[in-house]
């Protein structure tokens, strides 16, 4: 064999499994058709990497299998990645909800693997592109064939096509056999019809604190919201995103852990006079869409408890049927993916192909936003490099 291990693709997943197989001595080859390393890993954050979360748990991640995750994320868990960044002397700190970043570029997190993959006696090529994986693991490449005793494929999804992305793994997967789950853009934003979007565009910018839920599902995320052009953004509607399908309602309180009912009511006995607009602690440009939108003007003396009680409704349980996502071209991740049931939980290995490992996103396991995809990638990644 010309290699002891070729790993397909030189993300997040692949160098930590490329990484792990070298430690063992083994001959390890990563590729990517890429002409840079670790793009998604670059660019995560705004630049600075969300590079794990504090609170990981085997449901924060949807899978056909949520269980399917637990084996490697227990031996492999955040602690441990936070660990090799330390030992790196890359600073970091939580931003929100266990969310930990570089307080630098994202690109310590690039350097410091490529360093450890050459460390361990790694090799990386960068622009090969792999054109077929062939039973006894023959790769055909643009550069040749290669040959290997074990292949790992980390090519990733669908999401972000304009970086390379494509469903090459999920290729490779049935041809071997293995099943798949149906792919779709996860932690997305939500497109609407015109008809909804009258008043949404209006507000284009506008960012509030909100709860958004699926209707007739108990999950619901508080998170910011972002109004846009296309429709709905920010964390809480990408959060939910992965939960909601076509056809189902989701639910927006754009004020959570309030009560404004109750708060408008209180402010009319004491500042009757004050605009009914500026008394909402909103946005203005929101609480005026709000107010019009319930048919009320002028100031609060001048709302009765019934028009006060149906602006709160308006603000606390706004019930909208998104028309779609922006799908894969702004999708952080891509749900679905490779069968869990036809992969072992504990080495990442195909059951029915010996040496042949699916690791990271191309897997039917994706997280939450906030760090819990990349820990994935690490703890897939290590699982398959410690028998590869």
């Amino acid at each position: 064999m010309d290699w002891d291990v070729i790993v397909l693709g030189a993300g997040a997943a692949g160098l930590m499994a490329g990484i792990e197989a070298a430690r063992r001595g083994r001959r390890v080859l990563v590729l990517d058709h890429a002409k840079k390393p670790g793009e998604k890993i670059r660019i995560s954050g705004g630049g600075r990497c969300n590079f794990t979360n504090l609170h990981i748990a085997p449901e924060r991640f949807l899978s056909q299998n949520p269980r399917f995750a637990l084996s490697a994320l227990s031996r492999y868990t955040q602690q441990d990645f936070i660990a090799r960044v330390n030992l790196n002397g890359i600073a970091w700190h939580e931003k929100t909800l266990g969310q930990l970043f570089c307080d630098g570029s994202a690109r310590q997190i690039v350097d410091m693997l490529l360093r450890d993959l050459h460390a361990a006696g790694g090799e990386l090529r960068l622009g090969v592109r792999v054109e077929a994986v062939h039973a006894g693991f023959r790769v055909e490449t643009s550069e040749g064939p290669l040959t290997a005793a074990s292949v790992i494929v980390a090519t990733g999804g669908k999401s972000i096509p304009k970086m390379g992305a494509s469903g090459f793994g999920y290729d490779i997967a049935e041809q071997f056999g293995l099943r798949l789950v149906p792919t779709r853009a996860g932690l997305v934003p939500l497109t609407f019809t015109d008809t909804q979007l009258d008043w949404m565009r209006p507000l284009a910018g506008v960012a509030v604190p909100a709860r958004v839920g699926v209707a007739g599902q108990k999950i619901s995320f508080d998170e910011g919201l972002l109004f846009t052009h296309r429709g709905l953004s920010g964390p809480s509607i990408l959060q939910i995103s992965s939960y909601w399908r076509e056809g189902q309602a989701i639910t927006v309180d754009l004020a959570p852990d309030r009560d404004i009912a109750a708060e408008a009511q209180a402010a009319r006995a004491q500042h009757g006079k004050k605009d009914l607009v500026n008394s909402l602690d909103l946005p203005e440009k929101l609480a005026r869409s709000l107010t019009e939108g319930a048919g009320l003007s002028g100031r609060l003396a001048d709302q009765s408890k019934k028009s006060l009680a149906l602006l709160a409704d308006g603000v606390h349980r706004q019930h909208l049927v998104p028309a779609g996502t922006e799908g894969y071209r702004t999708a952080e991740v891509t749900l679905g993916g490779v069968d869990t049931r036809d992969l072992d939980a504990k080495t990442m290995e195909a059951r029915k192909t010996p040496g042949l490992y699916f690791i990271g996103e191309v897997v039917d396991v994706t997280g939450w936003l906030g760090g819990y995809n990349f820990q994935w990638a690490w703890s897939s990644g290590w699982a398959a490099g410690q028998v590869a």
